[in-house]
């Protein structure tokens, strides 16, 4: 099995939701770096590397994420529209995790890029078990290579079926 390293983005305005999800995640062991967020709007801060986000070596590029939807501001749409807007970024694992079951919610969740699309559990224990899952599938599949930026590393698709395809 390959090593992955990865860096995890919780997005969510309740600081006992923050809490309980990031202690779930070291829960099923999880060791790599975990950052919490108040909201959209710092998400975005954090993706585009700005204010007390600029240093990559502390605010490693995500390499998975998890958003509530309802949030004050930005909420999980806006981040979800602003990776789908950034094709570099466009690639980060993103699920949703919130407590929204409407079916509106689901649709244009699904239509701004999620990778899936999960109600949050009220007791820990579920929460933890449906964290080990998305967690143990993620660290499992093949994801294209990033710089320290996020940026996406070329790759020689030469006489490759990726050829067909332009890279940024």
């Amino acid at each position: 099995m390959k090593k992955y390293h990865s860096t995890i983005l919780v997005v969510d305005d309740d600081a006992n939701d923050l809490i309980l999800i990031e202690t779930a995640f070291r829960d099923i062991g999880v060791t790599d770096p975990i950052h919490t967020l108040n909201g959209g709007h710092e998400a975005i801060a954090y993706m585009m590397g700005e204010g007390k986000y600029a240093d990559r070596t502390v605010y490693a590029y995500p390499t998975f994420i998890t958003t509530d939807l309802k949030m004050p501001g930005a909420d999980g749409f806006a981040v979800l529209e602003h990776l789908k807007h950034n094709p570099e970024w466009a690639i980060i694992p993103t699920v949703v995790l919130t407590s929204s079951r409407d079916l509106d919610d689901i649709k244009k969740a699904y239509m701004l890029g999620a990778s899936s699309y999960h109600v949050k559990p009220s007791a820990p224990e579920a929460l933890r078990q449906q964290l080990k899952v998305l967690h143990d599938y993620w660290v499992t599949c093949e994801v294209p290579q990033v710089d320290r930026t996020g940026r996406q590393l070329r790759t020689d698709s030469e006489g490759k079926l990726g050829e067909r395809f332009a890279q940024a």
